[in-house]
């Protein structure tokens, strides 16, 4: 297994794409920080999965948007397991609502959670991965950061400071042979967009994408797998996309042949 001897933290792994993230991870060999803030019997069974399966995980509680909390969550993830390699910054909230009626509350509790988590976390690790001269951060965006939404824009803003951020920190710690990438979602069945995987919105949007489907958690973690891994070393400051063909199209028409 590809990932043999390597220790990776995934925040917001209780469920949705990150519990996919880590149960990955794990099934390549990787030992695994669970992260959680609320779930702590949904990331139990994540470990509980991880173990019956012949691999190693263990669960740690932090609201990684407090940069206290992160920090001791990567200090606790350290003496736990002896040694660290990947950041999966995964944990992320929503709270949509459109611009006349959002409340400052509103986007400043997103921005926190989405942008700030990525930036605790990535500041936790960096003295054990600037000394050890080797890390992968693979930050989970959005294609929302790209392109925008009615009702999304404290959404899509936060997930563009994750694009900005992915590209300037890549730049700045190359030099210590620390990678860092996101990978951009597009629609996918979790707990951020439920009131869109189902029922006619549903179908609207898959007539919108040209693979006509949405993408799995699974598909999601496969990429983040294979950014944080020795296939994808010489990759770095990369926005992946996984949504199907989604931001390929110019507009939503179609010709007539």
């Amino acid at each position: 297994m590809k990932l043999d001897d390597r220790v990776a933290v995934v925040t917001g792994a209780s469920r949705g794409i990150g519990r996919a993230t880590a149960l990955a991870l794990a099934a390549d060999g990787a030992r695994v920080a669970v992260n959680y803030r609320s779930g702590k019997d949904e990331a139990l069974e994540v470990v509980a999965r991880i173990e019956e399966a012949g691999g190693r995980a263990a669960a740690f509680r932090a609201d990684v948007s407090d940069h206290e909390q992160a920090t001791a969550l990567v200090a606790e993830v350290l003496e736990t397991f002896g040694d660290l390699h990947i950041l999966v910054n995964n944990a992320g909230v929503s709270n949509d609502s459109l611009i006349y009626h959002m409340a400052p509350e509103d986007w400043l509790d997103v921005m926190k959670v989405n942008f700030g988590g990525v930036f605790n976390c990535t500041k936790a690790v960096l003295d054990h991965f600037m000394k050890t001269r080797d890390g992968a951060i693979v930050n989970v965006s959005s294609v929302m950061g790209e392109r925008g939404w009615t009702g999304e824009s404290n959404y899509a803003a936060s997930k563009g400071a994750v694009d900005a951020f992915t590209r300037s920190a890549a730049i700045e710690l190359a030099r210590f042979s620390i990678r860092v990438n996101a990978v951009l979602p597009g629609f996918a069945p979790t707990d951020l967009v439920a009131g869109l995987s189902t029922g006619d919105v549903a179908k609207n949007l898959k007539r919108q994408i040209p693979m006509r489907d949405f993408a799995t958690v699974e598909q999601v973690a496969s990429a983040i797998r294979f950014l944080s891994g020795p296939e994808s070393e010489y990759m770095t400051g990369v926005l992946l996309n996984i949504d199907g063909g989604g931001m390929a199209g110019l507009g939503l028409g179609r010709p007539k042949w």
